[in-house]
């Protein structure tokens, strides 16, 4: 997760929140120490209440008003925190998500980009065991939602002739779904993806400079 971070920005506050007297948290503090994050102590006072969601909410809002930061990334699966995450967006913060698959469309929806942590752990996999057959990729021909989806950004962006530029694309489909990223159909970027599809059409134009190219896609 540290690794996908550092792409948007430099963590400045790090911090990790829960009861860290309780045994089960133990085998934590191998990982908090190799990347300085510091652990934020929260009693459990009552079984069943999450204390921790509270001090997350207040620390992050005494960040914000400290102005020493340009964005957040908010790393759990708690639709809990659908407020702070739009709260932050309105005070001009980006705003990262990171949490399971099962977290709830409220949450993903309120992040400028949430990145699920299952295709993280599939990435680490593919280094460490390089020799492993590969999974089988989530079948996108078959995915209709997202193909409507791809279909009307690149109408939104298209020229008089129906291409649109790929990095535009890209960029208009994750302000569309915080939560879309091509890793969640087993490709590594966008422009393999659609090419794995029949309904869109692919340019890639010479710039002028060595191994450069500009890719405009349009439907078909």
């Amino acid at each position: 997760m540290m690794e996908e971070i550092a792409k948007y920005g430099t963590p400045t506050f790090k911090r990790i929140y829960g009861d860290w007297t309780n045994p089960r948290v133990t085998s934590w503090k191998a990982v908090l120490l190799d990347n300085a994050i510091t652990p934020i102590q929260q009693y459990s006072y009552t079984t069943g209440k999450n204390a921790t969601d509270s001090a997350m909410i207040i620390d992050a809002m005494d960040i914000l008003y400290t102005g020493r930061v340009d964005g957040f990334c908010l790393v759990s699966s708690d639709s809990d925190f659908t407020r702070l995450a739009i709260r932050l967006r309105e005070a001009g913060m980006k705003v990262f998500g990171m949490g399971e698959q099962k977290t709830p469309s409220a949450f993903t929806s309120a992040c400028d980009r949430f990145i699920y942590i299952e295709i993280l752990a599939n990435t680490e996999d593919s280094k460490t065991v390089s020799k492993a057959p590969k999974k089988s990729r989530k079948p996108a021909s078959n995915d209709k939602k997202l193909i409507n989806l791809i279909a009307g950004s690149i109408n939104d962006l298209a020229d008089e002739d129906g291409w649109a530029f790929l990095g535009e694309l890209g960029n208009l489909l994750i302000k569309k779904q915080p939560s879309f990223d091509s890793r969640n159909y087993g490709f590594n970027k966008l422009l393999p993806l659609i090419k794995s599809y029949k309904d869109f059409e692919v340019d890639e134009r010479p710039t002028g400079v060595s191994n450069i190219r500009h890719v405009y896609v349009r439907n078909r």
